[in-house]
């Protein structure tokens, strides 16, 4: 068992254990946002802003690395200003998700399986056409 001589002392250990589990979490936000990239099913925006955040607390180097990324940092800008996203970027969302969605049917072969990836296909494109287009 740990013992502290001083509450000092146990907030500097509180504060580094709170760091680790921001930046632990932080990673697997983040691959989970890079999986949402080639994914149809798994979101990239939600992931992306939530690995920022908690690397904004846990290492805000990596902050500022994602912030700056080419392929992330859009993302973290859109939300964080409330500009949206491109057209551009919102077709090529809705194109890479209809052919992922295309190969996914072809492959899996399965009634069920092609009635659920059409519903949450079908979801995404709503929820990307209706988010605010950057001009």
């Amino acid at each position: 068992m740990v013992s502290f001589k001083s509450k000092k002392n146990f907030l500097c250990k509180e504060g580094k254990m709170k760091k680790i589990v921001f930046l632990f979490c932080g990673w697997l936000l983040l691959i989970l946002a890079v999986l949402g990239i080639v994914l149809p099913v798994l979101p990239t925006t939600p992931f992306v802003i939530a690995a920022a955040a908690c690397f904004s607390i846990g290492d805000p180097k990596m902050y500022q690395r994602l912030e700056s990324s080419k392929v992330f940092g859009p993302y973290i800008e859109g939300w964080r200003t409330k500009q949206g996203i491109s057209a551009s970027r919102k077709a090529s969302a809705i194109a890479t998700l209809w052919i992922l969605m295309a190969l996914s049917i072809l492959i899996t072969q399965k009634l069920w399986l092609t009635i659920l990836l059409l519903f949450v296909g079908t979801g995404v494109t709503t929820h990307l056409l209706l988010m605010k287009t950057r001009k």
